[in-house]
């Protein structure tokens, strides 16, 4: 095995219904169980809440699924655990912003990232949502990402989408302490 395979890291998923005190619920059992916890992303979709979380467990608790078995009940949760080769302190700080507006139809998704990948975006962060009302729809995308090949490669690809997509394209300036 690799030293990635070896660290014990394991990416946690968590679906199901939104409720109060899941996240509660489940931190505090990893935390009696004695789990060290990484990064984590945790959003609620449509009525339905999910957790992303890095988990490594002390070696006397082999079985991270079983662990979470009265909470998985609890809140009617599905879980999935991988074997994942991740580790703390590889954050990547996103340098550009794009934020997408434009009629809510099928394709808006792949045509905008499609064009991103083609100018070298690596996407970190993409979130959206649907606006507007049932009979016009609009659909809001934003995008954080590193611009792999610059942010005139990036401007020049979005300006060749179709004129129904509105897109401001941000650099984003981190502060650091």
């Amino acid at each position: 095995m690799t030293e990635n395979t070896q660290n014990g890291w394991k990416l946690l998923t968590l679906v199901g219904p939104d409720r109060a005190g899941i996240v509660a619920e489940v931190s505090r059992v990893l935390y009696g169980a004695g789990a060290e916890l990484g990064e984590a992303s945790m959003m609620r979709l449509g009525g339905v809440f999910t957790i992303m979380l890095m988990v490594r467990l002390p070696e006397n608790v082999a079985d991270l699924k079983g662990l979470l078995e009265s909470v998985r009940n609890e809140f009617k949760l599905r879980v999935h655990v991988d074997e994942v080769g991740a580790g703390l302190h590889r954050h990547v700080d996103p340098d550009v912003r794009i934020t997408v507006h434009g009629a809510d139809r099928a394709g808006i998704v792949a045509e905008v990232t499609g064009a991103l990948a083609r100018a070298g975006l690596n996407i970190l962060d993409l979130r959206s949502d649907v606006a507007g009302s049932r009979e016009q729809p609009i659909y809001i995308m934003t995008i954080e990402g590193v611009a792999q090949q610059g942010y005139e490669a990036l401007e020049s690809a979005l300006a060749g989408l179709p004129k129904d997509i509105r897109v401001t394209l941000s650099p984003v300036d981190i502060v650091r302490g």
